[in-house]
């Protein structure tokens, strides 16, 4: 491992409310490191998706502190929290909000073209639908792929940028067993592969059993999975 990507201090969230503030999550530390994979686990509406989008940089904490390898994010500016999601976070949702009109290799690079590189970009995007099975299908427009194979693409668009960090949302939720057995086989893959920290948040006991350690969010707070 080569230290820790993602570090949560005490990180705790709250939202408007009457008569007093909803206390999603409460006094979260967290550290994940390179290579390493991490499912959280719970009930709906615990806050599951309030804490990736914390990790994700796509909201803030009420209290605490959240490091992504070593750097405060609630220290940047807004340009360069932009700059971090879209370079060093991956992310792959349970809807892979494709662009209709491009094909599979344009939504891979588009990523890498608004971050301003034009190097290794279309080499890295065929690479990429290679290692996902996708070769022959990279000319395809989103509606003429199954679902299974436009998550493919999802998580080749979310790795094209070589991030540090990649973020899965149910990404299995949407597809048939033996289209989420193939995609957790991929992310698994990739994860040991590119030397990213994996975090995923499923409802899936099959997928968390094959991740590094599962953690369990409950009450607002994040424990061990017994």
């Amino acid at each position: 491992m080569n230290g820790e990507v993602i570090s949560l201090k005490g990180v705790s969230k709250a939202y408007p409310a009457v008569p007093a503030p909803l206390q999603v999550l409460q006094d979260i530390s967290l550290d994940v490191g390179a290579g390493e994979s991490l499912a959280i686990v719970g009930p709906s509406g615990c806050g599951k998706s309030t804490l990736l989008n914390l990790l994700g940089a796509l909201d803030t904490p009420t209290a605490g502190q959240i490091l992504f390898k070593g750097r405060d994010v609630a220290t940047l500016s807004p340009n360069e929290q932009a700059q971090l999601r879209n370079r060093d976070i991956g992310f792959v949702f349970q809807l892979h909000h494709l662009l209709p009109q491009c094909t599979a290799l344009e939504n891979v690079i588009v990523p890498a073209l608004a971050a301003g590189r034009a190097d290794d970009v279309y080499q890295r995007g065929v690479a990429l639908l290679e290692r996902v099975g996708l070769t022959d299908r990279m000319h395809a427009r989103p509606g003429q792929l199954s679902g299974g194979e436009r998550q493919r693409v999802a998580v080749a668009r979310a790795l094209i940028n070589r991030p540090g960090l990649l973020l899965a949302d149910e990404p299995t939720g949407s597809l048939s067993q033996e289209g989420a057995e193939q995609l957790a086989d991929m992310l698994i893959g990739l994860n040991r592969e590119e030397g990213m920290a994996l975090i995923i948040v499923t409802h899936s006991p099959d997928l968390a059993g094959r991740i590094g350690r599962t953690l369990e969010l409950r009450g607002g707070r994040l424990t061990a999975k017994a």
